[in-house]
């Protein structure tokens, strides 16, 4: 049997991030019994759901696509799930998170070995200025923006668009991207056994499927599916860090602790989303301590209700976020692109 967190009223609560980490050491431990609960209330839906994707084929296209939204919604917790056994949350045991990871990362695409490098990275980094560009989404400040050519600026709007990003761009990530262990050339051979693992195990998967029901049905269930879950993907990871008053600082003054609180938001869902979503919305808990499982993130709020009102944004505001593009280093936020032609 292992600890439970203490009661509520057992804890003098401090409001620093770094006695905040302290606090949450206590939800760490994983169950092998809920995650297994876990993991089969999401793989029989998503199977389910695929399937029945199969047979409405026979009914209508505009039913498949209508199938293929839960089936989406479905494969994004499947790959919360390989999330959590990432940070070895999942399971108690380190191989049962790996090879479990390993398997999910055929069905989402991602090698399990080159993500988990990839987002321990993130972890690592996150909103330091001095560290961009190891798993998160590319920010410039509004001088960086300011110093630009033409081009460069272009280059930067475009990828920003809504359409770039939460579009194809995240279909070429996850169908293409995700293929080749970009950015980790001197890393080994490790990332590359991941990718190629992967990659030799989603063409068996893919080829067994084709055998039976044939190329054009597999295209037509399963590239809504995936191109839908991947956009999902996409959008939470973006609001989960790109919220107007988020924390990016200099290495000089960054904090890893307070960066964890303040530079990650609480996308406070309704409960059907939440549930699908993993309860990955209470990303500043996840980040201050990526070691609790999902499945126990909704006892750290209830515990200790005054993290729900930390970087929380709803379902409506988050949609504003979408036009916040440059971190503004005198107001301390991310602007819209407007706010760096009124900037001198």
């Amino acid at each position: 049997m292992h600890n439970e967190p203490r009661s509520r009223s057992a804890e003098v609560v401090a409001p620093c991030a770094r006695d905040w980490s302290k606090l949450l050491a206590a939800y760490r431990q994983p169950s092998n019994a809920r995650a297994t609960f876990e993991l089969v209330v999401t793989i029989v839906p998503t199977v389910a759901l695929w399937i029945s994707m199969w047979f409405a084929l026979a009914i209508s296209y505009w039913l498949v696509l209508a199938l293929a939204v839960p089936t989406a919604a479905f494969l994004v917790r499947m790959f919360m799930i390989q999330h959590d056994c990432g940070h070895g949350a999942f399971f108690r045991q380190r191989f049962l998170n790996d090879w479990t990871g390993r398997s999910i990362g055929v069905l989402t695409l991602t090698p399990y070995g080159v993500w988990k490098r990839t987002h321990a990275m993130h972890h690592a980094n996150s909103g330091c200025l001095d560290r961009r560009g190891h798993g998160d989404i590319d920010t410039l400040t509004v001088s960086e923006y300011r110093s630009l050519s033409s081009r460069g600026r272009l280059r930067y709007r475009l990828y920003r668009h809504p359409l770039v990003m939460f579009g194809f761009g995240p279909a070429i990530l996850f169908i293409l991207q995700h293929r080749f262990p970009g950015g980790l050339w001197r890393g080994g051979w490790q990332p590359w056994s991941s990718a190629m693992g992967t990659n030799l195990s989603i063409a068996i998967v893919i080829f067994g499927i084709v055998w039976f029901i044939g190329v054009k049905a597999f295209l037509l269930i399963h590239l809504p599916v995936t191109i839908l879950a991947a956009s999902i993907g996409v959008w939470l990871f973006f609001v989960q860090h790109q919220f107007e008053h988020t924390s990016w600082e200099p290495q000089a003054t960054w904090d890893w602790h307070d960066a964890a609180l303040h530079g990650s938001s609480h996308y406070d869902l309704p409960g059907v989303l939440r549930w699908l979503t993993a309860n990955i919305g209470a990303h500043h808990v996840h980040h201050l301590s990526s070691r609790i499982p999902f499945y126990r993130l909704r006892s750290v709020l209830r515990d200790y209700p005054e993290l729900a009102s930390v970087g929380r944004l709803t379902l409506a505001e988050s949609l504003r976020c979408v036009r916040l593009v440059l971190w503004h280093d005198e107001e301390r936020r991310l602007v819209p692109f407007g706010d760096a032609a009124l900037s001198s």
